[in-house]
C-alpha cells in the first residue's frame, strides 16, 4: 500500500510541472501502458501511469470550466447563489457564485466583487447580477502568490465584478437544513450579535466555523512570527484532537455502561468520526478539513472493522483516498506540510522501547515538529520562526484542550440557550486575550523570524537525511552528520551580477510600477507598486517575497519616483519588512517619517562599477507626473532608463536638455504605454532595442495604448507587457542583454496564456 500511494503522488505530481497538458491522444497510449502494467502485475507502475492519467484528465475537466475569451469585458446576466461567507472591505464585498442561469455559457463558479456597496449580502442568497468578467489571471512573480493556481484548485473559471445597473436583485435564500452555507452564515451572525464587544471574536469564528475574514493583518503577522498559522484556521489538528476527544470519553462511558453487543472501540470509533464530520461541517468542508476528514475516516473505519493494520498503511491509504478524491491536493502546502508532520511523528515514535510518558512525550513531539518541519517552511515561505518551539509549546495545548472544546460546546447552545452559550465564551474570550498577548511578546522579541532565500532541491534532500539520523532512535551510529548534512540549507547562495553588470526585473504589480536592479553588491528598488486596501498591498505581496527569494538582506536605494499610489503604495510595507539605506524620491514630504530626501536632477552615485543618474526632475512640473524621477544606470553591457509617469512635457525636456544621451538598450515605457507619453521625438532620441511595459491585464485605462504601440514597432523596438509576461527579468548573458518573461520560462499548465 505504501509504495502505491507513493507511486501516485509521484504521477500525480509530474503533471503539475508541465507547462501544457498533452493532447488528448496521448490519454489512449497511457491507457494501454497501464492495461499493459496491470497484465503484467506491475502494480508500482501502474499506479504511475495511473496516476499521470488521472491528473490529466482531471485537470482537463477543471480548464474546460473556464471562461471563453469572447465573453470578457462585457455585462453578462446571470443568477446564482452565494456559496462562501463574504469578504468585507473598506472597498468592496467578494464572494464566489454558483452560477444556476446566464445568458451565456459560464462556468459553473465565479468569484466576483461587488464595489462600494452597502448592500449587506450573505452566504446562501439568490441574486440576480449583471457582471463582467475575465479569465483567471494574477499578478506572476518568482516567489510570489500563484493566484491563478488558487483559483484553478478551487475550481472557479472567471474573476469579475458586478454592474451597478441594472440594480441587482435577492430572489430569495436557501434552507439552513439544506445548506452547509447558510448553517454557517446563521451561525457567524449569533456570534457578531452575542459577542459584538469580545476582542476575541475574530479568533472564535476561526476556530469555530473557519471563518478568518476579520482576523487582522497584524494579528496575521503575529501567527506568523511565532509559527502558530495553523493553529488559528480550522486544520487536521483541530479536527483530530477534537475526534480523539470525542473517541476517549465515549470510549470509556460505553465501557461503563457495561453494553457488549458492540465493542466500545467501535462505538467510540464511530461517535469520532460523526463528530470529526460535523466539525469539518462547520468549517465549510474546505480542502484542509476535507483531507483531515479522510484521513480520519480511514483510521476509524479499520478500528470499526476491527483491522490490526500499521499507521503507516493508514497513512497510506488516506494519501491514497486523498489524492483519488482530489489530484489538485498536490498543489496545497497544506497537504505536504501535514503528511510529512503525521509522517515524522509515526517514525519518531514507532518501535520505540520503554513506558511513554505523555507529558514528556508531547513536549518531545512539539519541538520535533517545530525543527523539523523547518525545511519545508524554508521552502514554501522563505521563512523559520525561531520562538515557534515556545508559541507553539503553550498555545498549541490551550487551544485544542481548552478553547476549541468550549467554543464548539458554546456553538451548540447559541440557539438553545444564549445565556449559558455567553457563560461558555467568557472564559473562551479570557484565555484567548491572554494568548494573544504571549504570542505578540514572542513576535516582537529581536530575531524572532530568519529570512533566508528558498534552499535548493540538493540542500532539502540532504535535510531530509538529516532529520532521519536526528530522529532515528537512541544508539544510532554517526548522528553527528545530521549536522553536516544540514549547512547546504543553511549556506545556500543565490546568484548576483558581476562587477559592471546588472540585473533587472520589472515586476508584475499588475495596473502600477515596480522595479527590482541588482548590482554585484547592491540592490536598488524603484517604485513599489499599489495599495490595494489595509490588508494588501504589492510591497507586501510581491516586493518582499521577490526580495527573499533572491536573498536580499537590504534596500541600498529606494527611489520613489512619484506620490500616485500605483508607484507609492507598497512603500511602507517595504520600509517596514526589510532594511532600507536611503530613500529618494520627487513626494518626500509623503515620506516624511522615513527621513526621504528630495531627487533633483544631477545627483548620481556608483556602485560596482555601475553608474546612477538623476535626469529630472529639474524643477516643479505641471503635474505630479512629468515630476517623477527619471533614472539612468548605465553598465558595462549596456544602459537602462527608468522613466515613472512623465509624459509629453517632460519627455520634451529631457529630449532638449540631453539629446543622444538619452540614448538606452532597455527603456521602462513611461506611464505605463499611455498615449500621452511615448512621443516619437523621444522615442528617436532613447532608441531603445527592448521596452518593457509594467500594465495590469485588461487595463481599465487601456495600457498599453495601440497608438503607442505602432511607434514601438516604428523604431524595430521590442516590447513585453507585464501583463502577458509576468515579471520581466533583463540579465546580462556572454557580454549581451537576455530578456526573459516569467510566464515564458516558469508557468504551468494552469496559468494565463497570452494569445
Amino acid at each position: 500500500m505504501i509504495a502505491a500511494a507513493l507511486s501516485l503522488l509521484v504521477g500525480i505530481l509530474l503533471v503539475q510541472f508541465l507547462p501544457v497538458l498533452p493532447d488528448e491522444q496521448w490519454l489512449v497510449v497511457g491507457g494501454s501502458v497501464a492495461g499493459i502494467m496491470a497484465w503484467l502485475r506491475y502494480w508500482r507502475l501502474f499506479f504511475f501511469v495511473g496516476g499521470v492519467l488521472w491528473a490529466v484528465v482531471f485537470a482537463m475537466i477543471q480548464l474546460a470550466n473556464r471562461l471563453p475569451e469572447n465573453l470578457e469585458g462585457i455585462e453578462i446576466p446571470v443568477t446564482g447563489v452565494i456559496a462562501n461567507l463574504p469578504k468585507v472591505d473598506e472597498r468592496r464585498v467578494s464572494f464566489d457564485l454558483i452560477v444556476t442561469r446566464s445568458a451565456q455559457p459560464l462556468p459553473r463558479k465565479l468569484k466576483l466583487s461587488w464595489y462600494n456597496t452597502e448592500q449587506v449580502v450573505k452566504a446562501g442568497e439568490h441574486w440576480a447580477f449583471t457582471v463582467k468578467l475575465k479569465r483567471p489571471h494574477g499578478n506572476f512573480n518568482a516567489n510570489g502568490v500563484d493566484y491563478e493556481r488558487h483559483l484553478f484548485a478551487d475550481g472557479i473559471g472567471a474573476t469579475g465584478y458586478i454592474r451597478e445597473q441594472p440594480k441587482p436583485v435577492l430572489l430569495g435564500r436557501d434552507s439552513a437544513w439544506l445548506s452547509i452555507a447558510v448553517w454557517r452564515q446563521t451561525i457567524t451572525d449569533e456570534l457578531s450579535l452575542l459577542l459584538a464587544d469580545s476582542p476575541s471574536l475574530a479568533l472564535i469564528k476561526a476556530l469555530t466555523i473557519g471563518d478568518g475574514n476579520a482576523i487582522t493583518p497584524l494579528q496575521w503577522e503575529v501567527f506568523r512570527k511565532t509559527g502558530t498559522t495553523h493553529l488559528v484556521v480550522i486544520s487536521g489538528s483541530h479536527i483530530g484532537l477534537i475526534a480523539g476527544l470525542v473517541y476517549l470519553i465515549v470510549l470509556k462511558l460505553w465501557a461503563w455502561t457495561g453494553v457488549l453487543t458492540r465493542s466500545p472501540q467501535q462505538i467510540a470509533a464511530v461517535f469520532a468520526l460523526v463528530v470529526a464530520v460535523f466539525y469539518a461541517g462547520l468549517a465549510g468542508f474546505f480542502v484542509p478539513t476535507q483531507r483531515a476528514v479522510i484521513m480520519l475516516a480511514v483510521a476509524m473505519l479499520a478500528i470499526i472493522s476491527q483491522r490490526n493494520t500499521r499507521p503507516a498503511h493508514i497513512l497510506a491509504t488516506a494519501l491514497m483516498a486523498v489524492l483519488i478524491i482530489d489530484p489538485l491536493a498536490v498543489l496545497s502546502t497544506g497537504l505536504w506540510l501535514s503528511f510529512i508532520a503525521v509522517s515524522l511523528i509515526i517514525y519518531t515514535v514507532s518501535g520505540r522501547l520503554g513506558k511513554l510518558n505523555i507529558i514528556v512525550e508531547t513536549v518531545k513531539l512539539n519541538g520535533i515538529m517545530s525543527v523539523a518541519l523547518a525545511p519545508l517552511t524554508l521552502l514554501f515561505f522563505q521563512q523559520v520562526s525561531l520562538v515557534s518551539p515556545a508559541g507553539n509549546f503553550v498555545a498549541t495545548p490551550v487551544i485544542s484542550f481548552l478553547v476549541v472544546p468550549f467554543a464548539l460546546l458554546a456553538v451548540l447552545f447559541l440557539f438553545i440557550s444564549p445565556m449559558l452559550a455567553t457563560w461558555l465564551f467568557w472564559p473562551v474570550d479570557w484565555v484567548l486575550q491572554k494568548l494573544q498577548w504571549f504570542l505578540d511578546s514572542l513576535a516582537a522579541l529581536p530575531f524572532s523570524v530568519i529570512n533566508h532565500a528558498p534552499p535548493s532541491p540538493w540542500a532539502l534532500v540532504f535535510a531530509a537525511f538529516s532529520l532521519l539520523i536526528v530522529l532515528a532512535p537512541r544508539g544510532f551510529p554517526a548522528r553527528w552528520l545530521s549536522a553536516v548534512l544540514l549547512l547546504p540549507l543553511i549556506f545556500s547562495d543565490t546568484e548576483h551580477p558581476d562587477s559592471g553588470e546588472i540585473k533587472l526585473t520589472l515586476l508584475d504589480v499588475g495596473q502600477g510600477l515596480s522595479v527590482v536592479v541588482q548590482t554585484a553588491e547592491h540592490t536598488l528598488i524603484y517604485d513599489t507598486g499599489a495599495k490595494f486596501s489595509e490588508d494588501s498591498d504589492a510591497g507586501k505581496s510581491v516586493l518582499l517575497p521577490f526580495l527573499h527569494q533572491q536573498g536580499v538582506r537590504k534596500i541600498d536605494q529606494l527611489v520613489i519616483s512619484h506620490g500616485d499610489n500605483d508607484h507609492i503604495g507598497g512603500a511602507e510595507s517595504l520600509i517596514n519588512g526589510i532594511t532600507v539605506e536611503k530613500i529618494l524620491t520627487s513626494v518626500p514630504e509623503k515620506l516624511s517619517a522615513y527621513q526621504a530626501v528630495q531627487c533633483v536632477a544631477g545627483q548620481s552615485w556608483v556602485w560596482d562599477e555601475v553608474i546612477f543618474t538623476l535626469l529630472s526632475p529639474a524643477g516643479h512640473a505641471d503635474s505630479s507626473n512629468n515630476n517623477s524621477c527619471v533614472l539612468q544606470i548605465q553598465s558595462h553591457g549596456g544602459t537602462a532608463l527608468l522613466t515613472g509617469d512623465i509624459e509629453a512635457q517632460a519627455e520634451s525636456w529631457l529630449v532638449n536638455t540631453y539629446g543622444n544621451r538619452l540614448k538606452a538598450d532597455v527603456l521602462i515605457a513611461p506611464h505605463h504605454g499611455s498615449k500621452t507619453s511615448s512621443t516619437s521625438a523621444f522615442l528617436q532620441a532613447v532608441h531603445p532595442k527592448t521596452i518593457l511595459i509594467p500594465a495590469g491585464y485588461r487595463s481599465q485605462f487601456g495600457h498599453p495604448h495601440a497608438e503607442v504601440l505602432a511607434r514601438y514597432r516604428d523604431i524595430n523596438a521590442q516590447w513585453l507587457s507585464s501583463a502577458n509576461s509576468g515579471a520581466i527579468t533583463v540579465d546580462m548573458n556572454n557580454g549581451a542583454w537576455q530578456v526573459q518573461g516569467l510566464r515564458q520560462t516558469a508557468s504551468h499548465y494552469w496559468n494565463f496564456k497570452p494569445q
